[in-house]
């Protein structure tokens, strides 16, 4: 960074969120002078189901102290309420977090590495010249910067900057409600494959809070309504007071999308990085994250766009082939991850051993989906 009279940043991030928080850790362990600014304030609450598979715990700070509610060994998967069953795994399946205190974690994580976290911040413009982004803060600043990596949402500034293009948006509905005490609720989570095609819905255990959500494509707000009602109805927590409620857009980019207009780049929800078919983001977010600040520190901004189509492109993909299916068959779905080598299937996936698109890289999955209509 020049002299503090007319500071000019290496790396400036616009939001505070796992995608950011990721991009300012290797960002500043590489060196850059590093900035981020958030709009709110950390410790701050997320809509998230807060499920960290094994692809997010690879991606995270070396040495980082999840601040882990529960870790989830059994779980139970019904159809639309029914054909109920439960499955063990030797292994941890995920870690439980909730959004505030991973991402208040992350960005002290993000400190300790070198970057400068301001809260309270709010961008409002961005310019670009040859070698330099202006960001225009509401309140008159300017903050300048080489690089600048947008982080701040599906419909923040930095997407429709670069001009990002979604072509899958769901919504997603979400409850946290206290655990009720006596329950088996330890260690399990719950799926409910959804009676809207593509629709599902989860049970995620937090220590003393339960995260009861449901998620199906946009244009159904009704239905999905009805959806959530009826799932923490048959819950029985329908009488729970409920600590949190709130819902959110996701919004998956379309193949080809931009990932970068000249020096800003974009990542995590920014650029529409989420698997299609689980709407997973926290494992997408971080590794664009760091992808991003590894390549605005070094400079090589190419780099970065060849990263994510490299490594997180072919699973995308591989997550629209499955949801096209799930959506006609949900109950072979269903039925097929109660089988031995489903549940291992989705074991492995879990825990970041095995990625959609190693697993359509097999013939005899790939022509099994491709007759279900994926």
């Amino acid at each position: 960074m020049s002299g503090t009279a007319d500071p000019v940043w290496d790396v400036a991030i616009v939001g505070g969120g796992p995608a950011g928080l990721a991009a300012a850790h290797a960002a500043a362990r590489a060196g850059a002078a590093t900035v981020v600014l958030e709009r709110a304030q950390h410790p701050r609450y997320k809509t998230c189901g807060g499920g960290i598979t094994g692809f997010s715990l690879g991606a995270l700070p070396p040495g980082f102290d999840l601040p882990a509610r529960d870790t989830v060994r059994r779980a139970t998967f019904t159809r639309d309420g029914a054909r109920e069953f439960t499955r063990t795994s030797p292994q941890p399946l995920l870690r439980m977090v909730q959004r505030d205190e991973f991402d208040a974690a992350l960005s002290k994580a993000a400190s300790a590495a070198g970057a400068t976290v301001r809260e309270h911040v709010t961008v409002r413009s961005i310019e670009q010249t040859d070698d330099l982004v202006r960001l225009g803060l509401a309140g008159g600043e300017e903050v300048r910067a080489r690089v600048v990596i947008g982080a701040d949402g599906s419909a923040g500034i930095t997407a429709r900057h670069v001009g990002v293009v979604f072509d899958q948006v769901d919504l997603g509905l979400e409850v946290d409600v206290p655990t009720p005490p006596g329950g088996d609720w330890n260690g399990r989570l719950l799926i409910d494959w959804g009676p809207l095609p593509g629709s599902y819905g989860w049970v995620f255990p937090k220590g003393d809070l339960l995260t009861v959500g449901v998620i199906a494509s946009r244009g159904q707000g009704e239905r999905t309504k009805a959806y959530l009602s009826s799932f923490v109805e048959r819950l029985g927590l329908a009488g729970a007071p409920r600590v949190h409620d709130s819902g959110h857009l996701t919004r998956c980019r379309a193949e080809g999308s931009p990932l970068r207009r000249g020096r800003v780049l974009v990542a995590g929800d920014a650029a529409g990085l989420l698997e299609p078919w689980t709407r997973e983001g926290i494992s997408y977010a971080l590794r664009s994250g760091a992808a991003a600040g590894a390549a605005a520190a070094s400079g090589d901004l190419a780099a970065y766009e060849s990263t994510v189509d490299s490594t997180l492109a072919p699973a995308m993909r591989a997550g629209r082939r499955l949801l096209r299916a799930f959506e006609r068959h949900a109950s072979r779905f269903h039925a097929a991850v109660g089988t031995p080598p489903g549940f291992r299937v989705f074991a492995r996936f879990c825990r970041g051993e095995l990625d959609l698109a190693s697993l359509l890289s097999h013939r005899s999955v790939r022509a099994t989906v491709a007759l279900l209509g994926g």
